[in-house]
């Protein structure tokens, strides 16, 4: 059976693709690639049905934002999704630091659904809808 929706745990971080990405600038089509997209666990994209490449939205307590779902290439990782640090990213991680002066950007609940007829919005409109201007 299909479901709607997946609580998962959201962690973030580097890649390669991502550093990448981000030394050819962060307005090109590698870092928007290496940095809109959401590894996740083959069995979990099968419970929400969906395929490599479908868009998903992530929702945390902090927001939510579509991104891409790509199957996770290591191996099985269930209930995890792993987001490449980026605006993106941001979008849904809180900004506390709780004192220590680093937000955290691991182990955040979040919930996943397919959403293949909504658009990734681009770095502009991404900062556009999250700071208005």
């Amino acid at each position: 059976m299909v479901q709607q929706k997946l609580r998962v745990t959201l962690l973030t971080g580097r890649t390669i693709e991502q550093g990448v990405g981000k030394e050819a600038g962060k307005g090109t089509k590698e870092y928007f690639e290496s940095t809109s997209m959401c590894y996740m666990d083959a069995g979990d994209m099968k419970k929400l049905g969906i395929k490599n490449n479908t868009n998903i939205r992530v929702t945390t307590s902090n927001g939510s934002v579509v991104l891409r779902a790509v199957k996770y290439p290591r191996g099985a990782m269930p209930g995890l999704i792993y987001i490449p640090y980026g605006p993106w990213a941001n979008a849904i991680c809180s900004s506390d630091t709780t004192g220590i002066g680093t937000p955290s950007f691991k182990g955040t609940p979040a919930e996943v659904e397919p959403t293949p007829d909504k658009p990734i919005l681009t770095l502009e409109e991404l900062l556009r809808s999250e700071f208005g201007r």
